[in-house]
């Protein structure tokens, strides 16, 4: 039936034809718009919001803006924490086992479901530019500007639908913003809500910073970790056996850039030698990892004037997060990948200007497959029962439903590979983390490890074998097997 037709048939007058097309691109204009920007291991202690050794060193003061202005979440977590898996997670609102990215390696399956798509179907026009790491051509978004793989910090190629541009003599956090705004400016369409993602590169390792953050920063002294010189004493065989250490894995040239001026002739004036030497990598890390932060922290002020200058920030709501969360140094290690807390944490900020009251914080525990469902009721579309996790807009709104989880699972696959993590699931609740170590590296094939957080919250020693946390023990089994089965979770990967 053609449109002529269907006005004769209701006896619709085009005047009211017009007013309810009307009525709806205005319900469509008023649903907010959706921002969400987000870092690769930013860990959570080097964001001044979360406090902390580098709470005074004022190293982001525009994420600090998102804190001030809207919610902090202090317990979100990730179920997998690894770059390539956090994002399918992300896009899917589905656990690894589900969506198909257990690690980093192999492809990813584009045509399942993703919240973008849902979107898309449902009004919103969406955008995704920066670091995806995940191979394959984006489905689901307008427009899409993605790094290859990990992507370079200088010079970097990004992929389009329509082919290859590479900018040259750029740094990746500028170009990222660059385009960014560009697409807000001029490759949107501004009678429709949006959803855009901006994805930065940094801080991921081999942490190369933009020349005046570098410059600021060389000479800078950082404090240390409590536990910089763990010797793992009180845990099994997967923290005595990683390959992560800031003293024997960290690479002089290729991480530290020894062979620069400043570095090589300190080196070779000094001469440090053991934990001095531990002193001297992990100063230089901070210098440049923390360096890499202050650029991305500049460029997301740079995205948040924006939005003022424009007006778009009374009706947008803006996200910062991180892929997962990261070692700064804490037991001596840098990366992830543990469900130990810097890796298993992540940073969760959220400002919707009428919705959120400024400078809240929230304390349950949220994790990223939580995140699809969010974007999808904000944007009043529907959640479909496939998707894992739950939406965090109660939450934003200050309201904690009363079935609301108490614990998290999580689940690290890739071993054999990178820093010889060995594989593990667990558990974790407000109070009690269990760890179970599983398959190839771990002797007998199993191993368990248990911590009392409120007691223990650097996890510096495990009571699994405490007689009198055996009943803790006995329960926290219970629930881990509870969420296998609530996840769907194959026998076939716990082995």
């Amino acid at each position: 039936m053609n449109r002529r037709d269907f006005i004769k048939m209701t006896g619709m007058s085009v005047a009211a034809l017009a007013a309810a097309d009307y009525g709806l691109c205005a319900e469509a204009a008023n649903r907010p718009n959706i921002v969400w920007l987000f870092a690769d291991d930013h860990g959570y202690q080097a964001i001044g919001a979360y406090g902390g050794r580098f709470e005074k060193e004022n190293l982001t003061p525009n994420i600090d803006r998102i804190a001030r202005a809207g919610m902090t979440f202090d317990r979100c977590y990730v179920g997998n924490s690894i770059c390539a898996p956090s994002r399918a997670t992300l896009l899917t609102g589905k656990h690894s086992h589900l969506n198909g990215k257990l690690d980093n390696r192999g492809g990813f399956n584009h045509d399942q479901q993703q919240f973008q798509k849902i979107l898309q179907k449902h009004g919103y026009q969406t955008a995704m530019i920066g670091k995806i790491h995940l191979a394959g051509k984006m489905q689901g978004f307008d427009y899409w500007e993605v790094l290859p793989g990990q992507g370079r910090y200088w010079n970097p190629q990004f992929l389009t639908a329509a082919g290859k541009t590479v900018y040259t003599g750029r740094h990746s956090t500028e170009v990222i913003t660059e385009r960014a705004l560009n697409w807000l400016e001029q490759g949107r369409d501004a009678d429709k809500p949006f959803m855009l993602m901006v994805h930065f590169k940094a801080p991921h390792r081999n942490w190369q910073p933009m020349p005046h953050w570098k410059e600021r920063f060389k000479d800078r002294v950082w404090p240390e970790p409590d536990t910089l010189f763990d010797d793992y004493s009180g845990r099994g065989t997967a923290a005595h056996k990683q390959s992560m250490t800031i003293a024997r894995t960290m690479r002089l040239e290729g991480d530290l850039k020894a062979g620069e001026p400043e570095r090589k002739a300190y080196l070779e004036a000094h001469k440090p030698e053991g934990e001095d030497l531990i002193r001297w990598k992990y100063q230089t890390y901070m210098r440049d990892y923390l360096a890499c932060i202050a650029g991305v922290d500049e460029h997301v002020g740079k995205i948040l004037d924006y939005l003022t200058e424009k007006g778009l920030d009374r009706n947008t709501v803006v996200m910062y997060s991180s892929d997962q969360g990261f070692y700064l140094g804490e037991h001596g290690w840098f990366d992830k990948r543990f469900m130990y807390r810097e890796s298993f944490r992540t940073p969760f900020l959220a400002m919707w200007p009428g919705v959120i009251p400024a400078g809240t914080r929230n304390g349950e525990l949220v994790q990223n497959i939580d995140f699809a469902e969010t974007f999808l009721d904000i944007a009043g579309a529907p959640i479909p029962d496939a998707m894992q996790g739950r939406s965090l807009v109660p939450l934003l709104k200050g309201k904690t439903p009363d079935d609301w989880r108490t614990s998290l699972y999580y689940h690290y696959y890739e071993f054999p590979g990178a820093h010889a993590v060995r594989r593990h699931e667990g558990v974790a609740t407000a109070r009690y983390k269990l760890i179970r170590f599983y398959g190839p590296g771990v002797p007998n094939g199993e191993e368990w490890e248990f911590y009392d957080l409120q007691n223990d919250p650097n996890e510096m020693k495990s009571v699994y074998r405490e007689p009198d946390q055996q009943k803790h023990i006995a329960g926290m089994k219970t629930e881990l097997q509870r969420l296998r089965e609530f996840y769907r979770v194959p026998a076939s990967q716990t082995r």
